[in-house]
């Protein structure tokens, strides 16, 4: 373990094993954080934090979590202690972790609490899970040398080994302690009357704001241990900077701790990049409405089953109630019955897969014989994908589905694992408009047409679908990328090029449907049409990110293969989130970050 010349332990990257982790009682609600403990040779000084990594992750980032306690087991081994509260996914894996499970850690990281003068008495101010670092920093002064003041939303934890001259509880619904805030308890004056030489604080913004403000006026130097997401944790990705009146500081390394001079600790924004933040509403009583009409087509919920990964339904009713869905999109059909690609179809990729199917599917007369019989039995909608290589064959393929009782048609022109057609079609606006128009003219069925991410001029295409009659879009098809078999040599497809999915493409995938949703807007209202969202859409929040981007609908994919419950989940966790947020309907957040 090196130091540098202030004492800080230098970083290092290791391998710990969890000793224990379990629920922390007095936490409330009950298991909403937990106590982690790690066997590691790194010895961290009061205030640093190290960056999580469970080995079995499903993660890309580490977690930075505060120490909160250490033992020193002798022989250069020590059991770190972290409080951790479950919040995202990266807390719920660790507070997962059992016994002997392994961990990789960075650190000890950051700088550490200053030293009291000695024989002056300070003041520690924990709010919430901020309560672990300052416990951890008490623990190294003298016995009775500090008054501590810890608050919480209801009950308390963390602070077992403090020996403080004065403990103070504050809880929010008085579960424990002083009924309130912190302000009720720690006032001006009693800053004042408790002739305290410093000020340690960690807690939510508006605590430390509170604490810096009354620290300040009464002259009394305060230092704050400050948290921002950051990645790298030693100082090199700039991601953790925060304002102050020296310019902005990286919080992993020029903090956590700072001196509350220099912070500015402004009122979060009321907007962001010029929108603005949505005013909290009230809970709903009732359950929302999740119904959505789409070119004249009621669904029942705005979750569809994506084209090519779903099938046509049936496969999947033994697994769930397919009953349940707003929609499910057939799997890409032609005219004439085909084989697909041969070769490698399906490849594995870090938060993805990648495809080369080739359309491979019986065919339409075969699908309007036997497979759409079965879709139409059940109570989500029944969309038939059309596919096609030349303008002949995407003709007579809609004349085919005309004739029959499926609700809509997907127009597909982005299919990106066709030698012929497929993505050609939707590559420029002249070719989708003449595609679209001339579909449009044998058919009076909704019309939904399926765009490629791949077209340099996305929403010029877009917008000409809707002038040659296109009711609504779906964006977007899979983007297309290149995998190699690195022991052979080749190619892992026989194509070569090969679409990409999964929830690495999600956020691209979002900007795309925001951006297409603006350029619809400009339309008169009268000649807007809705949009189906797809790309990596895997949970409910996926989902609630493309709806307030201006999504309609959204099509599930690949995330089925990794979850086949994945839908479902999706529709109780939207009705959740819609129904804690005080949204009736998905009008009322729908296109929210619209300008």
């Amino acid at each position: 373990m090196f130091n540098d010349c202030q004492g800080i332990p230098y970083p290092t990257y290791a391998q710990g094993n969890v000793s224990e982790c379990k629920k922390v009682v007095g936490a409330v609600p009950d298991g909403s954080v937990y106590l982690l403990k790690i066997l590691t040779a790194q010895l961290p000084a009061a205030g640093q934090f190290f960056m999580l990594h469970p080995v079995r992750s499903n993660l890309f980032l580490s977690r930075p979590i505060s120490v909160f306690h250490v033992e020193n087991l002798g022989n250069g081994l020590n059991e770190v202690s972290f409080l951790i509260l479950l919040k995202g996914e990266g807390t719920k894996e660790l507070c997962s972790l059992r016994k002997d499970d392994a961990v990789k850690l960075l650190g000890p990281c950051g700088n550490k609490f200053a030293a009291p003068e000695k024989g002056k008495k300070v003041l520690i101010v924990g709010g919430g899970i901020g309560v672990a670092p300052v416990a951890g920093f008490a623990e190294t002064l003298e016995e009775k040398s500090y008054d501590f003041y810890a608050s919480f939303k209801s009950g308390s934890y963390g602070l077992e080994y403090l020996k403080a001259d004065k403990l103070v509880i504050t809880t929010d619904d008085g579960s424990v302690g002083v009924h309130g805030m912190l302000p009720v308890a720690l006032t001006e004056q009693a800053l004042a009357d408790g002739n305290y030489s410093a000020v340690y604080a960690c807690g939510p913004a508006p605590m430390l704001a509170y604490v810096k403000q009354i620290a300040e006026k009464a002259g009394i130097q305060c230092w704050l241990s400050m948290e921002a997401r950051m990645a790298c944790g030693v100082g090199v990705c700039l991601g953790c900077t925060i304002d102050t009146t020296e310019g902005k500081k990286r919080c992993c390394k020029d903090g956590p701790v700072f001196d509350s001079r220099i912070l500015t600790l402004e009122k979060p924004a009321d907007s962001v990049a010029g929108i603005k933040v949505q005013p909290r509403r009230e809970p709903l009583a009732g359950e929302p409405d999740l119904s959505v009409d789409i070119a004249g087509v009621h669904f029942n919920n705005p979750v569809i089953g994506c084209s090519g990964t779903f099938g046509f339904g049936v496969e999947y009713n033994s697994v769930f109630d397919v009953n349940r869905l707003g929609g499910i999109s057939s799997k890409g059909l032609t005219l004439e019955p085909r084989q697909g690609n041969n070769g490698i179809r399906v490849w594995e990729i870090p938060s993805g897969v990648m495809n080369s199917i080739g359309l491979n599917n019986p065919g339409i007369s075969h699908f309007i014989e036997h497979e759409l019989p079965e879709m139409m039995q059940f109570d989500a909608v029944a969309i038939a994908n059309l596919s096609g290589s030349t303008m002949e064959t995407y003709v007579e393929g809609a004349k085919l589905l005309d004739a029959t009782n499926v609700p809509m048609i997907e127009l597909n022109i982005s299919c990106p694992n066709v030698k012929a057609g497929g993505a050609a079609w939707g590559m420029t606006c002249s070719a989708a408009e003449q595609v679209v128009a001339a579909v449009r003219a044998v058919t009076k069925k909704p019309l939904i047409v399926k765009l490629t991410p791949q077209s340099l001029e996305l929403n010029k295409v877009a917008l000409a679908c809707i002038k040659a009659g296109a009711d609504g879009i779906s964006l977007c098809n899979s983007f297309q990328g290149i995998a190699i078999d690195i022991e052979r040599g080749v190619p892992v497809f026989e194509n070569l090029k090969a679409g990409v999915g999964g929830p690495a493409v999600r956020p691209i995938a979002v900007r795309l449907v925001y951006e297409l949703v603006e350029a619809i807007n400009t339309l008169p209202e009268n000649e807007r049409v809705p949009v189906m969202a797809i790309g990596g859409i895997a949970t409910w929040s996926d989902a609630v990110e493309f709806i307030m981007a201006g999504a309609s609908a959204v099509q599930v994919g690949s995330a089925t293969f990794a979850n086949p419950l994945a839908m479902v989940e999706i529709i109780d966790g939207l009705a959740a989130f819609m129904k804690r947020k005080g949204y009736k309907n998905l009008a009322e957040m729908r296109g929210i970050i619209q300008k």
